[in-house]
């Protein structure tokens, strides 16, 4: 099932990068071969951060890598390298500009102040703001609905993703997206069985 990755309020990830002494290869935080300082390893299966704290720095990289973010009402976000005199290598200055954009990444790295959870979410850095007490249930939440559906499905999609948020042009991305489509082994041939559950679902789920 998905991971949950359950945010700190620990001198870990409101301070500096403390990064480990020549971890064993895939066993550890380690410099990736595109020299990204990858706290957290690249596995089949989507991560979710649950985040209820205080998340900069290094706790911000780690957040920012991810697959997506459920935030506490209490939880703060802040790019602070800057005000440390220290410079980002997990991922801040890329990772942080796909989540909310160039030109507010720049001002969250230069200024190095603080958003709120809902100006996180207005930003587009998580995903949803939930009560503290309600951080993890709707985690595991989220977890399970994406358990649910079709694993193989899952996944492929997981690794889509990961490559078109490497393409270089728009076009490259549409030409994965289409290699995707095209090779995709099972085809269409589980849709009938499952379009009566996505049908109820879909209608729990509207909002009108």
């Amino acid at each position: 099932m998905p991971r949950s990755a359950p945010g700190s309020t620990s001198r870990r990830c409101r301070g500096s990068r403390r990064r480990p002494r020549s971890p064993a290869r895939g066993q550890g935080p380690e410099r990736d071969a595109n020299g990204l300082f990858r706290f957290l390893p690249v596995i089949g299966k989507p991560v979710i951060g649950a985040v209820n704290g205080v998340a900069v720095t290094g706790g911000l990289e780690v957040a920012l890598q991810c697959t997506f973010l459920v935030a506490s009402r209490r939880a703060r976000f802040a790019d602070t390298h800057a005000r440390l005199g220290i410079m980002p290598g997990g991922g801040a200055t890329v990772l942080l500009a796909q989540a909310v954009g160039h030109r507010r990444a720049v001002e969250m790295s230069l200024t190095g102040n603080f958003l709120t959870a809902e100006e996180a979410l207005g930003l587009g850095l998580v995903n949803h703001v939930v009560p503290h007490d309600e951080l993890l249930p709707f985690t595991h939440r989220l977890a399970a609905d994406i358990v649910n559906n079709d694993q193989r499905g899952v996944h492929r999609l997981l690794r889509h993703y990961r490559q078109i948020a490497g393409a270089a042009t728009l076009d490259e991305a549409h030409l994965i997206e289409g290699y995707m489509a095209e090779t995709w082994q099972p085809g269409t041939s589980e849709v009938a069985a499952r379009r009566a559950d996505v049908t109820a679902r879909g209608r729990t789920q509207a909002r009108f």
